[in-house]
């Protein structure tokens, strides 16, 4: 089973991307900011990754660079999905790694979509 690291902050919005991820056959794990995503990456090996930004501890961009300093997820594909919807900060999205960047709030098909085409399912 195709195993996803959803990374947010908030406990509604994490919730509701597993929902949404979960209801298309995917086994999900959730992360509360960065330092817990990569502690969860050290331990097991996730096929795609969706991060939020703006989070305590450790935001999304340092997450996204420290897991492409990684070399067990290097490859691993992920979707950055924040309400930061200007150009600046998508392009720092894709410097720091991220393989696609999505506005929130984002709608069920587009995730599943967009999961399913990083994932060449």
């Amino acid at each position: 089973m195709t195993k996803i690291l959803v990374v947010d902050d908030s406990p509604i919005v994490r919730n509701l991307h597993s929902v949404m991820l979960k209801s298309a056959g995917f086994e999900v794990t959730e992360a509360e900011n960065g330092y817990d995503a990569l502690e969860k990456s050290h331990k097991d090996q996730f096929d795609l990754m969706v991060v939020d930004i703006n989070m305590p501890k450790m935001d999304g961009f340092t997450f996204c660079k420290e897991i492409r300093a990684t070399e067990a997820h290097q490859n691993t594909p992920i979707i950055i999905v924040s309400t930061e919807a200007e150009a600046d900060d998508k392009m720092q999205g894709f410097k720091a790694g991220a393989n696609l960047y999505l506005v929130k709030p984002v709608k069920q098909e587009e995730l599943i979509e967009n999961t399913k085409m990083l994932l060449q399912q």
